[in-house]
């Protein structure tokens, strides 16, 4: 007998799927959610009173003599580091994203946000057809798929009206506070366990977000270093700290939610939902109007075919790398971000801006580091 995960699920998948070996993407929290420990048959072990296909869940279901246990298999050799490479390719994108939409002129945020999920809805519509995942989702599901795109939407749009009214850099570091509010909201909702370093952790985001806000009553009324006035500034701030609190509660319904729906459902609700109310909205304000300048369109296609290449990376690092890893290496987005930043924009951050910066990354590094701990000591307890 062989230790495998996820066999049951595998199992599921294979035999619903009416023998076709799927191939499902993972989302953030998939690889967090992995299951228990189950026993493949040896070579030549008869299951009792059946004659169904033995499976393995480490091979996506893979019948027994292909499963990478089997012995005599040879396992393919993965290159090392390459989820990381994919997670830096990610970041990298998001940030030519980001500056993207700081050059872009004359085209609100919400209408940006409307192009950006067109072309999510373009690319996930071919895969929903393959995969036969229908547009809807399972029914004890949709509910949690409407709020993961209802909040995962505006999560896009407020960031994208951080990025256009303050620092690129700044908007970029206060994202960086999601996790710590992830943390705190599954504690929450999923009773998940909130213990003294998460708390720690959560100082240490309110610190940088205080230390880029500097908010006049503890800085005083001549504040340097700002785009435009100070309004604007504390607008764009209020806007990614709530994009941070809207994207940490998609994440939290992802968890709950699991791998019972498929990832491009997941993102079709995004699409759609978001699409519906940027039109709404853009109607509404009266700022519904394609851009009067050709650099503009450019731009406007540029953000979605960018903002989609660097979420496939962002996939593809999430199936072959371990998510601590992997957010950890996110903050590579925050360098980015002041690279571009000093190059393009010929803006240079100030002290309080890198000391909020160091404080949020410290932040979320822990708290990544810390999940990743807990999970890596929950396989190895299963394993035993």
């Amino acid at each position: 007998m062989v230790l495998c995960q996820g066999g049951e699920a595998a199992a599921a998948a294979v035999s619903a799927a009416g023998g076709k070996e799927p191939e499902v993407p993972l989302s953030q929290e998939d690889d967090a959610g992995l299951g228990q420990p189950q026993l493949c048959p040896a070579p030549g072990a008869e299951a009792a009173g059946a004659e169904e296909p033995r499976v393995c869940g480490c091979c996506s279901g893979l019948s027994w003599p292909r499963c990478c246990k089997a012995p005599g298999t040879k396992k393919k050799a993965s290159c090392p580091g390459l989820g990381l490479f994919y997670t830096v390719l990610a970041a990298f994108l998001f940030s030519v994203t980001s500056l993207f939409l700081k050059k872009i002129e004359d085209v609100h945020a919400v209408e940006v946000s409307a192009f950006r999920c067109v072309f999510q809805m373009a690319f996930v519509l071919p895969g929903l057809i393959y995969y036969k995942t229908g547009f809807l989702g399972p029914k004890g599901k949709r509910i949690y798929l409407f709020f993961r795109g209802f909040f995962g939407s505006s999560a896009m749009v407020l960031l994208y009206y951080a990025f256009q009214v303050m620092p690129l850099a700044d908007a970029t570091v206060l994202t960086f506070s999601s996790p710590v509010f992830t943390s705190l909201l599954a504690w929450i909702f999923l009773k998940e366990k909130y213990s003294i370093w998460d708390l720690l952790f959560t100082l240490f985001a309110i610190t940088g977000v205080v230390l880029i806000a500097r908010p006049p009553f503890l800085f005083g009324s001549n504040i340097t270093g700002i785009e435009g006035n100070y309004t604007d500034h504390l607008k764009g701030t209020i806007a990614a700290i709530t994009s941070a609190l809207s994207a940490a509660l998609t994440f939290v319904i992802l968890r709950k939610v699991g791998k019972s729906v498929h990832y491009f459902l997941s993102i079709w609700y995004y699409a759609v939902i978001g699409l519906t109310g940027c039109v709404i909205t853009l109607f509404l304000v009266n700022e519904w109007s394609l851009p009067y300048c050709g650099k503009d369109r450019v731009l406007l296609i540029l953000i979605g075919v960018l903002g989609l290449g660097g979420q496939i990376f962002l996939t593809k690092a999430l199936q072959i790398e371990k998510a601590g890893p992997v957010a950890i290496m996110r903050t590579m987005d925050v360098v980015f971000a002041f690279i571009l930043q000093i190059l393009f924009l010929n803006h240079l951050p100030t002290w309080w801006t890198v000391g909020g910066a160091l404080c949020v990354i410290a932040s979320s590094s822990g708290t990544a580091i810390r999940k990743w701990q807990q999970s890596s000591k929950k396989a190895k307890q299963n394993e035993i």
